[in-house]
């Protein structure tokens, strides 16, 4: 005898987390700056959110506008002819959210407007705002759905992952660290100094800067102080993502960074804290090709560990 199996509410807490994880780990098979990566952690925030509601009880997740709703939260079926469920929708969840929980604090309810509202002009508009969006909203992203999370008794590491996880910790903790901010002295410094060379100069050594960049392996930006090309270095933090495109193996390669260097000014930076500070904590990514025969073995004649075949006649 087999014993079927229960089916979780839509509007339970489990079924809604269960979603956002599916939702989490189709965001992190694109790198953290593409689009994709962008529209879809908004549905992962919207589901956590209401997750967070449903674990205080589903029914804060029902439109009052009808009794049924309600009834629906409640796990009973509704009698109405045709009936078809409403919850709330985002906006609602959010304010039921800042009455509910103190932690959900202004700042993070502002980031989840403003990143809601990204959504909302990607899905009803021509507009593309995460075309291009910098990495700088993640911090804020982790931070509001470890809030959330630990409203019920969640780690951030349920819905994403430990490996991502791990990266979130890092993110968040470097956007808090106010010590970090003191580089703006630093950065004001070599600005000073650089200010005082000559034109001459300054071109000269905006030219060996362009050069020493092109040559060296690094992320290329530009100097918060003198405005030349300059690098960021830093290390992988998650698994190259590989897609075939014909004969081509492309491997993209996502880092966080961890030190900044001009050559022209000689300002240096050091730690995800202090880059973020001044603007170049972003993650940032690497393309590599190679050809898929090389990539793969190019001797496809090895059979070397394979039984010999004995099916001639």
């Amino acid at each position: 005898m087999t014993t079927a199996k229960k089916i979780s509410h839509p509007w339970s807490k489990e079924a809604l987390l269960a979603k956002a994880q599916l939702y989490a780990e189709d965001m992190l098979s694109h790198s953290r700056d593409e689009w994709q990566f962008g529209l879809t952690s908004t549905f992962v925030l919207e589901f956590v959110a209401r997750a967070a509601l449903a674990s205080i009880s589903p029914a804060l997740l029902a439109d009052s506008k009808d009794s049924g709703n309600l009834y629906f939260a409640l796990g009973r079926n509704p009698t109405a002819p045709k009936f078809i469920p409403k919850s709330i929708d985002i906006s609602e969840v959010r304010s039921r959210l800042r009455e509910a929980m103190p932690k959900y604090t202004a700042e993070l309810d502002g980031f989840s407007a403003a990143h809601i509202n990204r959504r909302n002009e990607e899905l009803h508009s021509g507009g593309m705002p995460f075309v291009g969006l910098n990495t700088g909203w993640l911090p804020h992203f982790y931070e509001t759905l470890t809030v959330l999370l630990e409203s019920m008794g969640e780690g951030l590491a349920a819905v994403v992952g430990k490996p991502e996880a791990k990266v979130a910790e890092k993110l968040v903790a470097a956007s808090k660290d106010e010590s970090a901010k003191a580089v703006a002295k630093a950065i004001a410094a070599h600005k000073t100094v650089w200010g005082g060379k000559d034109k001459a100069e300054q071109q000269k050594l905006l030219k060996q800067a362009s050069v020493w960049a092109i040559r060296q392996s690094g992320h290329r930006v530009k100097c918060p102080a003198c405005e030349s090309d300059s690098l960021v270095f830093g290390g992988p933090v998650s698994e190259p993502i590989r897609k075939l495109e014909g004969d081509l193996i492309i491997e993209v390669q996502e880092y966080l960074p961890e030190k900044f260097e001009c050559v022209a000014c000689q300002l240096k930076i050091a730690g995800l804290s202090q880059l973020s500070a001044c603007g170049l904590g972003a993650t940032f990514k690497a393309t590599f090709k190679y050809d898929a025969a090389e990539y793969y073995g190019a001797d496809s004649t090895d059979y070397s560990g394979f039984e010999e075949d004995n099916n001639e006649p």
